[in-house]
């Protein structure tokens, strides 16, 4: 049992680190940056930052990872808890990496679309 709380906990964390992280991306532009880029980058962060429907799906992916987890560690006469665990953690970080990559291309096609040489 304490292992499955030490993973849960470790789990926790790795999901919250990750929630920003795309949001916060700074990317690499092609030339020097323009007088308005710093205005502009808070502007795309934030606008990144407030699509909370990609913390939804993780949750989503978190809750049904941990169903699929537990099912499956149950029909091989596993422990349940262990595979809800488990796949509660796959699902969600799995989400909240596709979520911080999702954010980060806003960011970047935000900058696009206020006229900054994005590269990358």
């Amino acid at each position: 049992m304490k292992t499955n709380t030490l993973i849960a906990v470790a789990g926790a964390g790795l999901l919250a680190a990750c929630a920003d992280s795309g949001a916060n991306y700074t990317p690499i532009l092609d030339g020097p940056p323009t007088a308005g880029f710093q205005n502009d980058l808070s502007a795309c962060q934030s606008l990144a930052r407030n699509q909370k429907q990609f913390d939804q799906e993780t949750v989503a992916a978190t809750v049904l990872g941990a169903g699929v987890g537990a099912v499956l560690a149950g029909a091989d006469d596993g422990d349940p808890l262990g595979g809800a665990v488990a796949g509660g953690l796959a699902g969600g970080i799995s989400s909240a990496v596709d979520a911080a990559e999702r954010r980060e291309s806003i960011v970047v096609a935000c900058l696009r679309g206020r006229g900054h040489a994005v590269v990358g």
